[in-house]
């Protein structure tokens, strides 16, 4: 089982960029999927998530608004669009899958995580 997260980068603030994680071992339409980050320095936060029948996700208030949480079941995806960067939402981003907890919190526990992706907003 494995999780592979890509698409991060260095953008200005007020731009966009797109993650994926792209999943191997998974079929997402079993799974709670959700993305993370850490900030340098900080500890690491819950950003959005979505359930296995992608009829629900939800987000952490920073990224209500701004970032939507999807996937592609076909191509074993999980996406994160995140439009209107700013500084703050510099970080490494993980992508997480199968909750074993906290569905619905904004503290959720994931049994299995990908390498990090990272994103550099500047100012």
């Amino acid at each position: 089982v494995q999780l592979q997260a890509s698409g991060g980068g260095l953008v200005q603030a007020g731009g966009s960029l797109r993650l994926s994680c792209k999943t191997s071992g998974y079929t997402l339409r079993m799974y709670h999927m959700g993305w993370f980050r850490q900030a340098p320095g900080k500890e690491r936060e819950f950003v959005a998530a979505i359930s296995r029948s992608a009829d629900e996700t939800y987000y952490a208030d920073s990224a209500k608004g701004r970032f939507t949480i999807s996937k592609d079941s076909r191509r074993n995806t999980l996406y994160l669009q995140m439009n209107d960067l700013k500084p703050e939402d510099t970080a490494v981003y993980f992508c997480a899958a199968d909750v074993i907890a906290g569905w619905g919190t904004l503290t959720p526990t994931f049994r299995s995580w990908g390498q990090g992706t990272l994103v550099t907003v500047s100012s």
